[in-house]
């Protein structure tokens, strides 16, 4: 029996861009696979998918954990009705802890995002 998967997506801000997208176009070769692999892992998994790949971080955003030497990058998400996964930001990590900032702006997204409903 074949599981069924998640669908993964890139949030698109107004003007058409797509955050995400553009954040791991600016990644090496080999960082860029390691988190196409990860959401890879994840499309399989969803919610089930937890560390060292997945975090729950704070109110149902998640975010996948990508690491190459000491480069530490983070894409941000959340899931939605239907087994989407919305990817909403990326990063590259510079400290401890991800940035409360990155968290707000992956929230916003989310709420923008609800506020569209199923016109996509």
């Amino acid at each position: 029996m074949a599981m069924d998967t998640y669908e993964v997506i890139f949030y698109d801000l107004p003007d058409g861009s797509k955050p995400v997208k553009d954040f791991m176009d600016t990644l090496d070769a080999k960082m860029f696979a390691k988190v196409v692999r990860t959401l890879e892992m994840i499309k399989q998994a969803g919610p089930n998918l937890r560390l060292p790949y997945s975090e729950h971080l704070d109110d149902g955003v998640f975010e996948i954990r990508a690491k190459q030497g000491s480069n530490i990058t983070r894409v941000l998400y959340f899931f939605f009705v239907g087994k989407k996964i919305i990817l909403t930001n990326g990063f590259v990590k510079k400290t401890q802890k991800t940035p409360k900032s990155q968290i707000e702006l992956a929230k916003k997204y989310r709420e923008e995002y609800k506020s569209r409903g199923e016109k996509k």
